[in-house]
């Protein structure tokens, strides 16, 4: 693959603070032969100075996708949400909130602070692998992206 062939990709941020949740969507993207770039932060200042392209985050790509879990050390994925929708520069990322959480609470607040989509995480692997395949679908194969701004 040349070079510059990822330039064109779609990249993914995944914003998880789980070193098994990174694993299994690694995994799960892998099998589904996800050709996207996976970039991931571990927390929600992490997550903000990527997306801001500040210190060791100053040549990251824009990611054209993030993956937002809500409960996250330092900064939580809500407060991450909030920032991002409000950004001029980030706004229209989706972003796609794969949580935990079931409360209906969680979902409310999540979708008034404009998340794209909220998906529970599912504790079997084998289920995990599905909700990563679905993501890949719509966001892959249905949707039209808004265009990467550099």
């Amino acid at each position: 693959m040349p070079s510059d062939a990822t330039e064109d990709m779609i990249h993914i941020l995944l914003v998880e603070d789980s070193p098994t949740d990174v694993m299994m969507t690694r995994e799960a993207l892998d099998y589904y032969k996800v050709l996207n770039p996976l970039h991931v932060v571990e927390d929600g200042v992490a997550a903000m100075q990527y997306l801001r392209r500040e210190g060791v985050h100053g040549d990251a790509p824009r990611p054209g996708l993030i993956i937002l879990d809500l409960n996250l050390p330092r900064k939580s994925g809500r407060e991450v949400l909030q920032e991002l929708k409000v950004d001029p520069e980030l706004m229209n990322i989706p972003v796609v909130v794969l949580t935990t959480s079931k409360s209906e609470e969680d979902v409310a607040k999540t979708y008034g602070l404009h998340a794209n989509c909220y998906i529970t995480k599912p504790v079997d692997f084998a289920k995990f692998v599905e909700v990563v395949r679905s993501v890949k679908d719509f966001w892959f194969g249905v949707v039209t992206l808004p265009p990467a701004r550099p």
